[in-house]
């Protein structure tokens, strides 16, 4: 859960926010969110596919071999929900569903050649339009924006976070 009182060693002491502040880091959050899912629903939409799609794709693509338990897990949705999700995407070839070599129960997820290049179209956009906003505000504001965005992670989203971000 975020974190409610202050905390000495991360300066909450000194810096004050108010309401309006809050409220304009609320919108643009709210309109960044709307820009950098704009490309990649252009995208998707060519294939009758939402965002949901583009998050199992993703994290599919990161996760090589993932299980449906673990994507599951990672993206918090319901099971009934990614099953439709997964079988457009095996059905159309850009998913593959493999039984689980120790355990015959699980289904392993891999990318075929055409997920993988639709991943890399919809990764690229969002690199670009990442990148250019990295550029204009700076080393210290990427830095500081990875720390807010951590910060509101719950503690069990933060946890699948940092495994994916060390590599685990």
């Amino acid at each position: 859960m975020v974190q409610t009182g202050p905390n000495p060693s991360s300066g909450e002491n000194l810096l004050f926010l108010t309401d309006e502040q809050l409220r304009k880091g609320i919108e643009a959050m709210f309109f960044a969110y709307r820009g950098f899912t704009a490309d990649p629903d252009r995208i998707l939409a060519e294939y009758g596919y939402g965002r949901a799609h583009h998050r199992a794709l993703h994290f599919i693509n990161r996760s090589y071999g993932t299980t449906v338990n673990n994507l599951l897990a990672t993206l918090g949705v319901t099971k009934q929900s990614l099953n439709r999700v997964l079988r457009g995407l095996i059905a159309d070839g850009l998913v593959e569903a493999r039984v689980g070599r120790t355990d015959r129960r699980e289904r392993n997820l891999f990318l075929t050649d055409a997920g993988q290049e639709l991943e890399r179209k919809l990764a690229e956009v969002q690199r670009v339009r990442m990148r250019a906003a990295y550029r204009a505000a700076g080393p210290q504001a990427v830095a500081g924006f990875r720390q807010v965005l951590e910060a509101m992670m719950d503690d069990d989203i933060r946890h699948t976070y940092q495994s994916l971000k060390d590599g685990r």
